[in-house]
C-alpha cells in the first residue's frame, strides 16, 4: 500500500473552512463553495477526498449532508475515493452515507461511546469501509468535536477498535492541528506500532518535509488541510515528493 496525501475539505455553515485546533470561530480559511474546492483538489491529482462535517461534529447536526452528496455525485464518476466524518453518531447515519456512495465512514464520538457499533458496521458493510478517528490532545482522546476529553489514549483504543473490526484509523494530533508549526511524529509512530491496520495521520503538517516525516512513521497516508489552503506548498508538490521518496 503506497503512502497517500489526502486533501481535507472541512465544512461549516455550508462553507469550506479551516479552524485552528477545531475551535469554532477560529476560521483561518473560509471559502464559499466546498464542491468547487473538492473538484479543484481532484484536478490537482487527489485520489482521495477527506470530507468533514464540522457542524455535525460539534453540534450533532449534519447540515452539510446535501453538499457531501453533491461532491459524491461530481467526484465518484472520476474514480475518486471519498471518506467522510463529522456527526456520524449511529448505525443509521453511517449506513445512509455508505448508501449514497461514500467509500469510508469515520466515527469518533459514537465509537468511543459504543465500541460495539464498530463491530456491527464492520459485519454489515466490511471493515474496509469503517474508520475510527482517534483525535488526541495532551495524550488523551478528544470527542464531541474536540470539546470533551476522554480518559483513554490512542494506543489503548486503537488496539481495541482493531479487534472490533475497524479497517483503519485516522489519528489527529490536536496539539499540532491548524497551528502550522510542524509535526510531532512520535504519537503517530506509537499508534502505528500498536496496531496492524492502516493509520492515516493528521495535524500540524506545514512543510513538504513534514509529509516525509509522517511517511517514515509507517503511516499509510496523511490528511493535509491548512498548509494547502495557506499555500505553504501545492498538492502536486506533495504528491511528487512522496513519489520521489518511493
Amino acid at each position: 500500500m503506497s503512502f497517500e496525501v489526502i486533501p481535507a475539505v472541512d465544512m461549516k455553515d455550508g462553507k469550506c473552512v479551516q479552524l485552528v485546533q477545531g475551535v469554532p470561530g477560529s476560521e483561518m480559511i473560509s471559502l464559499e463553495n466546498p464542491v468547487e474546492v473538492a473538484l479543484d483538489w481532484v484536478s490537482q491529482g487527489a485520489r482521495t477526498l477527506h470530507l468533514i462535517d464540522l457542524d455535525g461534529a460539534i453540534e450533532g447536526n449534519r447540515t452539510n449532508a446535501p453538499i457531501i452528496k453533491k461532491i459524491v455525485e461530481k467526484c465518484k464518476p472520476q474514480g475518486i475515493y471519498i471518506q467522510v466524518g463529522g456527526g456520524i453518531r449511529s448505525f443509521e447515519d453511517a449506513a445512509a452515507l455508505l448508501d449514497i456512495g461514500i467509500d469510508k465512514v469515520i466515527l469518533s464520538t459514537a465509537a468511543l461511546k459504543d465500541p460495539e457499533l464498530i463491530k456491527r458496521l464492520s459485519d454489515e458493510f466490511g471493515s474496509e469501509h469503517i474508520n475510527v478517528a482517534l483525535d488526541s490532545k495532551n495524550g488523551k482522546i478528544s470527542i464531541e468535536g474536540w470539546t470533551k476529553e476522554s480518559e483513554h489514549t490512542a494506543v489503548e483504543m486503537g488496539s481495541q477498535f482493531e479487534e472490533k473490526g475497524a479497517g483503519s484509523i485516522l489519528f489527529t494530533n490536536i496539539d499540532s492541528e491548524g497551528l502550522l508549526n510542524g509535526v510531532d511524529p512520535k504519537p503517530t509512530e506509537d499508534l502505528v506500532n500498536a496496531v496492524t491496520i492502516p493509520v492515516i495521520a493528521s495535524g500540524g503538517v506545514t512543510t513538504l518535509e513534514d509529509i516525509v516525516t509522517l511517511k517514515n512513521t509507517g503511516a499509510a497516508g496523511v490528511v493535509v488541510g491548512s498548509a494547502l489552503y495557506k499555500k505553504k506548498f501545492t498538492l502536486t508538490e506533495a504528491i511528487d515528493i512522496i513519489s520521489d521518496e518511493n
